[in-house]
């Protein structure tokens, strides 16, 4: 299924976000609960791993999107999903330059919680894995990351991504590829810290 769309017979994001600009709260609180946590997500990898910031960009471009709701012209040019996303691709790129500007360093990665099913042994390797990618990630160019980012991690098709990054699906296409290509080469010499195999695909 499109990331960037409604399930089967649910009402879609350009519908609610018209109810929301007629006054309708629940229609913010159904769109909300759809766009908010994909935002996050993204924002926080695009971020280093800093939770709080993101939940920062993620609370501002969503009140970017209500604001935007009384002009928005539902003609099936833009998704609301890709609308916020690009924001939030923007609100980080600026944050991002802000941090470079102050030479602070970025915050170690948070890795996803661990399975509580899992071993001690796996939980501590699953968690040295998420923060050697982390890590990985966030020392690509931006513009690869974001890439990378939309693609890999969000499952977003080329099309959506390139009207996101505002670029085209060619530009997007050439960013995957040299990020993978870079991510795997700073992942390379880590496989056996890692707990990978040499003949174990990572």
């Amino acid at each position: 299924m499109d990331p960037l769309t409604t399930s089967t017979g649910a009402e879609p994001d350009a519908a609610l976000l018209a109810r929301y600009a007629r006054g309708d709260a629940a229609a913010a609180r159904l769109l909300a609960e759809r766009l908010a946590p994909m935002v996050l997500r993204f924002a926080t990898r695009m971020l280093g791993g800093d939770r709080a910031e993101a939940e920062d960009v993620t609370q501002e471009a969503m009140l970017r999107l209500w604001r935007q709701a009384p002009q928005w012209q539902a003609d099936g040019a833009a998704k609301p999903a890709t609308w916020v996303y690009r924001v939030a691709a923007n609100l980080c790129t600026d944050r991002l330059r802000r941090r470079a500007r102050r030479r602070h360093l970025p915050l170690e990665a948070a890795a996803d919680p661990p399975d509580p099913g899992s071993s001690a042994a796996a939980q501590i390797m699953d968690a040295t894995r998420a923060a050697a990618l982390e890590a990985a990630l966030a020392s690509l160019p931006e513009r690869q990351r974001q890439a990378v980012i939309l693609r890999h991690i969000e499952g977003l098709a080329n099309p959506e991504i390139a009207q996101i990054m505002d670029t085209g699906v060619e530009a997007v296409e050439s960013l995957l590829a040299r990020g993978k290509r870079a991510l795997q080469a700073r992942l390379a010499g880590k496989r056996p810290e890692l707990g990978y195999d040499d003949d174990e695909d990572t």
